[in-house]
């Protein structure tokens, strides 16, 4: 493929370029929003329509992935894995339908690559030329994201409270010691325009992992502030978020609601945890001596909410592949618990409908052997055929959780996707 870069405007090009993708049956656009750390690698980048698919049987994903990775190693794939696949990492079972209709796990390889950097653009494809042109002529009206339906829980409130106490029962015997419970929101015949909603979305909560992914006639559209597992060079880097607080009305309640999360024992002790979990689950794929807790936690403040963020690297064993380092650590720590198959075991028994994508994790190989994958949390999930959309919220919880306050983190978890699509829970 050919490369070729242009000065362009980049607010102006960048949505006539995702309005023009929406003709294609594979898209991926991943923003960083203008977020900045160590490990930040891309501005945007847009993924366009597929010379290769590979889609999960439901057999073997891993073992077929890296088959078919390594026959295109020296290209760009993007695609998502979905929290599912514990099945086939561990002995573990999910009952629930499949209302959203994901695969497992999707990737492909692009025919177009659109790399934002700055105030310039890279194209590589067959015709750069070509497909400038295109972009940079192409006339739309752009659409509103209407939604007109008020959002269904899956679970009561007096549901969700009966499963929190059975699951502080397993905490007082031992067998969990922290887990994550998580609910979901659903609509039902709903029709929409998903990149109206997805550029809603982004400006009412942006975020380092922003995610607009088409695979057909199913859609993520993802708000995740979460980075699962990235590679750079040698380096693996996983940055864990657990502790939530809401923002302040004021510079002075911001502060002050930040200093109370940074000294709060039970959200630092999720925190502990969950880095602890991570350490481990590095350990797998890394050269001995070499897993550290490079920043752990910091305060990371987005639109809707401050975060506490850990992060833990580790130099990787080159024996290992990239699919290798990804199932070791598979799922996010931060959406399980620990132990983690015993947390994840009883998220099976007790949550009321399937995470599937939910959980998982969005991003890219790169040609040059980097990875980046995302949480996929703050999410809807959307199957234009069925018109069924779908988001999930959760929570850790651990000796000291409040069956109330663990509710209403959940709700405030979903206030992004409310307001964006300018409804209510019912």
């Amino acid at each position: 493929m050919a490369k070729a870069t242009y000065e362009v405007n980049r607010n102006i090009f960048q949505a006539k370029a995702l309005q023009w993708a929406q003709q294609f049956e594979q898209v991926c656009f991943l923003q960083s929003n203008d977020y900045k750390d160590d490990y930040a690698s891309i501005d945007a980048m847009l993924a366009v329509d597929a010379s290769e698919i590979f889609e999960s049987d439901s057999l073997t994903t891993f073992e077929k992935l890296t088959i078919f990775k390594a026959k295109h190693s020296s290209n760009w794939m993007f695609g998502f894995f979905s929290y599912d696949l514990k099945n086939e990492i561990e002995s573990l079972k999910t009952s629930f339908p499949n209302p959203v209709g994901f695969a497992d796990a999707y990737f492909f390889i692009p025919k177009v690559l659109i790399k934002f950097i700055g105030t310039s653009i890279e194209i590589e494809a067959e015709k750069p030329s070509q497909i400038y042109e295109s972009i940079n002529h192409y006339s739309s009206t752009e659409s509103i994201a209407d939604f007109n339906k008020k959002i269904k829980r899956r679970f009561s409130k007096k549901a969700y409270f009966n499963a929190f106490h059975r699951m502080m029962d397993h905490i007082k015997r031992g067998d969990v010691y922290e887990v994550n419970l998580c609910q979901e929101f659903y609509a039902e015949n709903v029709e929409l325009d998903p990149l109206a909603v997805y550029t809603k979305l982004n400006t009412v909560s942006p975020t380092p992992f922003s995610t607009f992914f088409k695979a057909n006639d199913k859609y993520i559209l993802s708000a995740s502030p979460e980075r699962f597992l990235a590679k750079r060079g040698d380096i693996l880097i996983s940055q864990p978020i657990k502790g939530t607080a809401p923002r302040g009305n004021t510079p002075q309640e911001d502060q002050e609601i930040i200093h109370t999360l940074k000294n709060n024992p039970k959200e630092i002790a999720e925190n502990v945890m969950i880095v602890d979990l991570v350490r481990n689950d590095l350990t797998r794929s890394a050269l001995p001596g070499t897993v550290a807790a490079e920043k752990r936690p910091q305060v990371h403040t987005f639109k809707q909410v401050h975060q506490l963020i850990s992060t833990i690297t580790c130099k990787i064993d080159q024996s290992k592949s990239d699919i290798q380092v990804i199932k070791d650590t598979f799922p996010a720590g931060s959406m399980t618990g620990a132990p983690k198959i015993s947390a994840m075991r009883l998220c099976d028994q007790y949550e009321i409908s399937r995470r599937g994508v939910y959980a998982g994790a969005v991003g890219y190989f790169s040609f040059n052997g980097d990875f980046d994958f995302n949480v996929i949390i703050r999410t809807i999930l959307y199957n234009k055929s069925s018109k069924y959309l779908s988001f999930h919220t959760g929570g850790a919880l651990t000796i000291e959780a409040d069956p109330e306050k663990e509710y209403n983190e959940c709700e405030l978890k979903a206030s992004a996707i409310l307001k964006t699509l300018n409804t209510v829970l019912e």
